[in-house]
């Protein structure tokens, strides 16, 4: 059966108008859509899951001999995730402690010295002070001839001997004042010195297991047993998934009305569209993503073109979604803005620091155990204790030698 033309171009006039009509509808559902909901937000699938990635280093040389986690295993805070060779930090540690020893004692050495140099020196003036007593008589009696000269010679020799003799004492016993002088033998720089040492060779032993800083999933475990790691040394990672946020890239042509406090909606690909996160704008980062590139664009350069830049915008997700639907860092997403919400001035950040992954104390008892360690080596070595009377002990020499102007004077 033939059909007409006009019959045919009617058909397909409709089939137009029907097409027609359904894009126009659209077009007008989508302007009710974009004038009540769409204008009032700013949509990018340019926007990541971020999180902290905290590294495991080696702080000590050695030999790996154990590895005790795996990647995609859950650690906590403290667990040892790796162990090194103790043999060698175990030596260096005995010989530091022994050089705290002998030094303590060498400094306890140097006070008995200045005790004996004071007795020293307590002798030396009473033996003086009787020659000068001795003298002043010959003296008074040498006019009379009770005295020979030559026994009042013999006694005024016998006084510059022992004047002689006790400011060598006195000598010494600066030298070891200037060593010893405002100390105790427990205290003496020597041995704050020695200490210090032996604390560092107690650290350098106790991290020869490194621990966990923080809660959280292995990750990119480079660490083998019998490498031999130095200090700095990247061993592995541990990713806290309970603190992430969205790192968003925004044109800059749709930043004029994005503040810190505005309210976000997230999608993330794992899971579609099916659960929608929600987030927290908390601020804008200070510069575009190029200019914090390994190979910034010099744009005083001939070839310059313009291209519309893009700035990172952190978004705070809520940590009981995340919880509840674990993500990861580095999925992507789609990210919606509500900047119809006025939000908090363009210069303020919402961000804190008050997560678990801002910190950690797992060296805080290190030094606490190795000053305790210490104390035990100092107190062990220390053979006598102080005595308050030592200090006093220098001037009896300089009094003793101020009375020779008295004898003088007799003569």
């Amino acid at each position: 059966m033939k059909i007409h033309p006009k019959a045919i171009r009617a058909r397909r006039n409709r089939r137009l108008l029907l097409v027609a009509l359904g894009v126009i509808a659209c077009a007008l559902a989508y302007a009710v859509y974009w004038w009540m909901h769409g204008r009032f937000l700013v949509v990018t699938d340019n926007a990541f899951v971020a999180g902290n990635l905290i590294p495991v280093e080696a702080d000590a040389t050695g030999i790996i001999t154990r590895i005790l986690a795996e990647e995609t295993q859950f650690v906590n805070k403290g667990d040892v995730l790796v162990r090194l060779d103790e043999h060698r930090a175990y030596a260096a540690l005995g010989q530091r402690e022994g050089d705290l020893g002998r030094t303590v004692r060498g400094i306890g050495a140097l006070f008995a010295t200045r005790q004996q140099l004071c007795r020293k020196l307590d002798a030396r003036s009473a033996r003086l002070a009787r020659v000068r007593h001795d003298v002043v008589r010959f003296r008074q009696a040498y006019p009379s001839g009770s005295v020979s000269e030559q026994v009042l010679q013999n006694a005024e020799d016998q006084m510059t001997a022992l004047e002689a003799e006790l400011r060598e004492v006195g000598a010494e016993l600066k030298s070891i004042e200037a060593r010893v002088g405002g100390t105790s033998r427990t205290e003496h720089p020597e041995i704050e010195a020695a200490k210090h040492r032996f604390i560092d060779a107690y650290l350098d032993f106790v991290r020869q297991r490194i621990r966990a800083p923080v809660s959280g999933y292995v990750a990119k475990r480079k660490a083998q047993v019998g490498d031999r790691v130095h200090p700095g040394d990247l061993l592995l990672m541990v990713v806290p998934l309970d603190h992430l946020w969205v790192e968003a890239n925004l044109r800059e042509t749709e930043l004029r009305k994005v503040r810190p406090g505005q309210s976000a909606e997230i999608i993330v690909d794992l899971y579609g569209r099916r659960r929608v996160y929600h987030g927290t704008v908390e601020g804008l980062v200070p510069g575009t993503g190029s200019v914090f590139a390994l190979l910034p664009p010099d744009n005083a350069t001939g070839n310059f073109i313009h291209i519309v830049q893009r700035v990172p915008v952190r978004i705070a997700l809520h940590k009981d979604e995340i919880l509840k639907r674990p993500i990861r860092p580095g999925l992507s997403t789609v990210t919606s803005i509500h900047i119809d919400e006025s939000g908090r001035p363009l210069d303020t950040s919402l961000a804190e620091v008050s997560a678990d992954a801002y910190a950690t104390d797992i060296f805080s008892d290190e030094l606490a155990a190795a000053e305790n360690r210490a104390r035990e080596i100092i107190e062990t070595n220390v053979v006598q204790k102080d005595d308050p009377l030592e200090s006093s002990c220098a001037w009896s020499g300089e009094q003793s030698l101020a009375g020779n102007g008295q004898a003088s004077r007799l003569r």
